[in-house]
């Protein structure tokens, strides 16, 4: 099985999400996202794929937006407001918090 993340490494809900797909035997995609952000389009489809309104999956210290229109505008400009981590396989994306839910696309 493949999975991409979308990780963080100084997250520690990150790398429990990392390890846990490593230990299951996935072979895993690392894509540190503040050093390699993903675009509007790849997070639309993320957090369609996922389920997700875009404004749901800010981090909470972003603050209030107005729609998910400019969720994405703003997790575009500032990446570091993703929240994290982002997991996906073929069976789905989840956003890893807790990081047990990965087990969900194992």
């Amino acid at each position: 099985m493949k999975a991409t993340i979308w990780h963080n490494p100084r997250c520690s809900k990150s790398r429990q999400a990392l390890d846990l797909l490593r230990d299951a035997g996935v072979e895993v995609t690392v894509v540190e996202y503040l050093r390699t952000p993903p675009t509007r389009d790849e997070l639309a489809r993320l957090y369609a794929r996922a389920g997700i309104a875009p404004r749901d999956a800010l981090r909470k210290d972003a603050g209030a937006v107005a729609n998910d229109d400019a969720a994405l505008d703003l997790m575009v400009r500032d990446p570091a407001m993703i929240e994290r981590p982002l997991v996906e396989t073929a069976k789905g994306v989840r956003l890893a918090r807790p990081p047990e839910l990965v087990r969900d696309l194992l």
